[in-house]
């Protein structure tokens, strides 16, 4: 039976909460007799209808009619579910939980909740040890001098927590083991190499802990500073860990949510610095994925709080790919989007050293609707001189067209394509209808054009379109398919290749489409590949990848069932004892490969 939170202790977490300060982080409040009043949170109003009691421990709102008890507002608000909400105020309260099994944490809701937990105690440690060795040692000193030449603050830098992990890479196992931490846990912490686990997996780096949206510390990032850059990635970033999922965290979402809530708006930034910037700026309900491509579940994270998703990601290459993707995500999911054009740098904190917070504001606050954007691309890239580029284009914003969920707002969009193109709408319509068969053609008259130099067009086999999906996803989809099968069980040489690259990257923790596309030759047409097949990313690309999965998993037990069938052969033609012995081994084999044959055809 699954354990619970105790009524005592949910009792005890109700009594030590002032329910007046808790709302009162979220609500402006005034006081008026034995109450308190403000606007609601929950709907749109100009008069306070909100209303929160001390004596009854609720609130209730004469215009929505929401209400309920503190747990329930934080619910509602931090969107918890009711046993998180108690455990969240009751670390607010200092209350310790008890649970119905009699223990003080829930082994049987989250079998790994109590490693949960001293994995957050161990990286909370960590940060803060990281944190004395940024701002008090001398061996730290040239990355404080880093950081605060890059012109981040003592404020911001004491917000945030930045630290340094020491260059001698044995020294943070040394002192851990020392705090009696067991081997076994310091191994599977994530933070010690798995090849050779004496050594710190940072190591002579600024380092930038990344807190889960209650500001617990559960992982880590961190940034080169000095050495050989070719040797070394910019970043480093902790992989998914139990207390951890890359995929489903965003970077100063603690820090960022009560902003999100007030502004109705997120701002999606490209990492760690561009983040800290817009938020020593003022602009603090910026966030950044980590280390990964924007994926569905940190959208749904801000999703309930926001009206507009603002994209802040890097003009080159990689940072554009990353921006229309982003583009199709949030739209898949019915949230309006801008696009935010750093003309005065590079990137935000280029900006706020060089020009200031305003200058940034004023950025922010001239981001252009998403179709605007993509038009504007789509003209540089397919300039309005030919019917073919017409055509390309067209093809191009109908990806955009299709992530609307509004038939009104798919009008307009096609409306809008045609005046840029001065082109007649029916025809676009008959396109858009027929995109599929569009799509084919003007991809078989580009196969057919001379490439003139540039990188050979690869034909896109099943195994090569699964990792391809891979790439659009994040790491967690790609560790969903290295579990399953090995760059042996390949047959395409160029599937192999990248499933090798993308392999690299993970144990660099360096997976992103940026990272990747940094180690393909620019001569063997990978690039062009991953950038095509980002830009034609699929709703149902975890499906489609189980489904090649179980493709090249058959694929490889057919190859292999050839090899043992011609040893079998062989070895029937043979007379010596040893080797019937070994064509009964072999005859097992062969039917033990058809029943995982039969399983994956399930």
């Amino acid at each position: 039976m699954a354990s619970s939170i105790t009524q005592e202790s949910i009792d005890e977490v109700s009594q030590k909460t002032d329910i007046v300060r808790v709302i009162g982080e979220y609500v402006p409040l005034t006081q008026r007799g034995n109450d308190w009043w403000g606007c609601c949170p929950f709907h749109h109003e100009k008069t306070a209808s909100f209303s929160v009691s001390v004596e009854k421990r609720f609130y209730y709102c004469f215009g929505c009619h929401a209400g309920g008890t503190v747990f329930n507002f934080i619910m509602e608000m931090e969107k918890l579910s009711f046993p998180e909400s108690v455990e969240f105020l009751a670390k607010r309260a200092g209350v310790q939980l008890r649970y119905s099994d009699g223990g003080y944490v829930p082994e049987k809701d989250d079998q790994g909740a109590k490693l949960k937990a001293e994995y957050k105690d161990l990286y909370g440690r960590v940060a803060t040890m990281f944190h004395y060795m940024l701002t008090e040692t001398e061996a730290g000193r040239f990355a404080l001098d880093y950081i605060t030449k890059r012109g981040i603050s003592t404020e911001t830098l004491e917000k945030f927590k930045l630290g340094y992990s020491p260059a001698d890479r044995t020294w943070l196992r040394g002192f851990l083991e020392k705090k009696n931490y067991s081997a076994e846990f310091l191994d599977n912490s994530g933070l010690f190499s798995r090849k050779y686990p004496a050594t710190a997996f940072f190591s002579d780096r600024l380092m930038f802990p990344i807190f889960d949206r209650k500001g617990d510390v559960v992982a880590m990032g961190g940034r080169f500073l000095r050495g050989n850059a070719d040797k070394s990635p910019k970043y480093l970033n902790s992989g998914d860990l139990i207390q951890y999922k890359k995929g489903s965290t965003l970077y100063a979402f603690n820090f960022a949510k009560q902003a999100i809530r007030e502004q109705k708006k997120v701002i999606f930034c490209e990492g760690y610095m561009d983040c800290i910037a817009y938020h020593q700026c003022g602009i603090c309900y910026a966030v950044a994925p980590l280390g990964t491509a924007l994926t569905d579940e940190q959208i749904r994270l801000v999703k309930p709080f926001v009206d507009t998703v603002l994209l802040s990601f890097d003009s080159d290459g990689a940072g554009q790919t990353a921006t229309k993707r982003a583009i199709l995500l949030c739209r898949r999911q019915d949230i309006t989007v801008k696009v935010i054009r750093l003309s005065g740098g590079k990137d935000p904190a280029e900006i706020m050293l060089n020009y200031g917070a305003e200058t940034l504001t004023n950025e922010v606050n001239a981001a252009i609707l998403d179709n605007d954007y993509l038009l504007s691309k789509l003209l540089e890239a397919y300039p309005n001189t030919t019917p073919e580029n017409k055509s390309k284009a067209s093809l191009a914003f109908f990806a955009y067209v299709d992530s609307l969920q509004s038939d009104i707002q798919k009008e307009a969009c096609l409306e809008q394509l045609c005046q840029a193109y001065n082109i007649d709408m029916e025809a676009v319509k008959k396109d858009f209808i027929n995109r599929g068969q569009v799509s084919l053609r003007i991809r078989n008259e580009n196969t057919a054009q001379d490439n003139g130099g540039s990188p050979p067009r690869l034909k896109t086999t099943a195994e090569l379109r699964a990792v391809l999906t891979a790439v659009t996803e994040d790491a967690g989809l790609f560790q969903k398919m290295r579990q399953e099968i090995s760059a042996d069980d390949f047959e395409d040489p160029h599937a192999k290749k990248m499933f090798t690259i993308m392999e690299e990257c993970c144990e660099d923790g360096a997976f992103s489409v940026s990272g990747i596309l940094n180690r393909c030759n620019e001569s063997d047409g990978l690039r062009e590949l991953i950038l095509q097949s980002v830009q034609e990313y699929s709703a149902h690309a975890e499906q489609s990848v189980e489904d090649s999965i179980r493709l090249i998993k058959r694929n490889a037990l057919k190859r292999r069932r050839t090899e043992v069938q011609e040893r079998i052969g062989r070895m029937e033609r043979s007379t010596l004892p040893e080797d019937q012995a070994q064509l009964a081994k072999l005859l097992a084999q062969k039917m033990d490969i058809d029943k995982q044959i039969a399983l994956l055809k399930e």
